[in-house]
């Protein structure tokens, strides 16, 4: 519970790390990697949340929560993705999000940072590498949308740009927002050095 990961979180801080960033808790429910995995989409969660960051502040140091949205990776009935290719690491294939599901699943990333805020963390870390929703969004190794979340670059980039953008609105200018990236993603139809620059000045 809130305490075991208050308690672990806690002594880190007291061993001196300045920055801690939890692990990942998904932004909605289609997110989760297993079935009774953590989300943030409900203000009934922020106590829960409020005794890790009081625990963590008390002892020194700053954190942030991670948010991750598994995407095709989810061992979950019911798993989605930017289409419907599934993971050579996972037996179950995704339902493709629908052009309303995508735009819901955008506010889903900025709402959980919002109530990041709400309960005592410093910033949150999106994340946007190895694999997970964001980057089968900007890699057409696992996006071959027509619509305007695929194609172009511009187009594969727009999710996490989104993401970043309306995270802003939501927290405000003095809220830290990491934006986690693969510098490579050494696999054929991944992302190329010259497109992660696009991407890093994007967001």
């Amino acid at each position: 519970g809130a305490e075991r990961l208050a308690a672990f979180y806690a002594e880190r801080a007291r061993g001196g790390a300045a920055l801690i960033v939890t692990g990942g808790v998904s932004p909605d429910r289609a997110g989760v990697m297993e079935a009774d995995s953590d989300v943030l989409d409900d203000a009934s969660r922020v106590p829960f949340h409020r005794a890790i960051t009081d625990a963590v502040h008390a002892a020194g140091a700053r954190i942030c929560l991670q948010i991750l949205h598994a995407g095709r990776y989810a061992k979950i009935d019911g798993l989605v993705g930017a289409s419907d290719v599934p993971s050579p690491i996972n037996r179950r294939k995704p339902r493709a999000l629908s052009d309303s599901d995508v735009d819901a699943t955008v506010d889903a990333f900025a709402r959980c940072a919002a109530l990041a805020k709400d309960a005592g963390y410093d910033g949150v870390e999106i994340m946007g590498s190895e694999g997970y929703l964001i980057t089968q969004f900007t890699c057409l190794r696992t996006n071959n949308r027509t619509d305007r979340w695929g194609g172009t670059l511009e187009n594969r980039i727009r999710f996490p740009v989104e993401i970043v953008r309306r995270t802003r609105l939501q927290t405000g200018p003095d809220f830290l927002i990491v934006y986690r990236l693969s510098a490579l993603d050494l696999v054929e139809g991944g992302l190329t050095a010259a497109e992660t620059i696009v991407l890093a000045r994007a967001i």
